[in-house]
């Protein structure tokens, strides 16, 4: 098991206050993206997120618009895993994509608190508080095999590489 420092929020957190609209099209790098990662709903978030935090959210987290950069900056930032109530649709899928779990565990938002420690153990699929141990929902193997590989596109370009090694190992000279 793994340890993990939480921040906690509550319920309809849309992708504009995750990442500001305003900066949608005119930040790009990580660390830039990652210096406004929720700072209109907690200013302090940016400065102090440290690589392994995990967010732990209420109903409908990332509801909203379907921009990309509300995962991407708290990627950045250093988030691993998103725990919530609930996801919109666009955003669950987006952490896929970008390679970041969301799990889905209803009420676990009002078991800890900003700045508890859990317990993840990915392998054994168990969300630890000091009180309780939580069983989080399966993914199916196609899910899982995208989130190893760091995202959707990263998982892409291995099996083309791959692909493409096993095709010219077959081709007769």
């Amino acid at each position: 098991m793994s340890q993990h420092r939480v921040w906690v929020y509550g319920d309809n957190v849309n992708t504009d206050v995750i990442f500001p609209g305003k900066y949608t099209y005119t930040l790009q790098g990580t660390d830039t993206l990652a210096a406004h990662a929720l700072e209109d709903l907690d200013p302090s978030f940016a400065a102090n997120v440290q690589p392994g935090d995990v967010i732990v959210a209420g109903r409908n987290w990332g509801c909203g618009s379907s921009r990309e950069q509300a995962v991407t900056a708290l990627k950045y930032a250093g988030v691993t895993v998103l725990i919530a109530d609930s996801f919109s649709g666009l955003y669950f899928r987006n952490c896929i994509n970008q390679g970041l779990l969301p799990v889905v565990l209803p009420g676990f938002h009002r078991q800890v608190r900003t700045g508890d420690v859990i317990e993840i153990d990915l392998e054994a699929g168990i969300v630890a508080t000091e009180m309780v141990a939580l069983a989080m929902p399966p993914l199916p193997p196609s899910v899982r095999a995208i989130l190893d590989a760091g995202g959707l596109l990263p998982m892409l370009q291995r099996r083309f590489v791959d692909e493409s090694a096993r095709d010219d190992d077959s081709v007769a000279v």
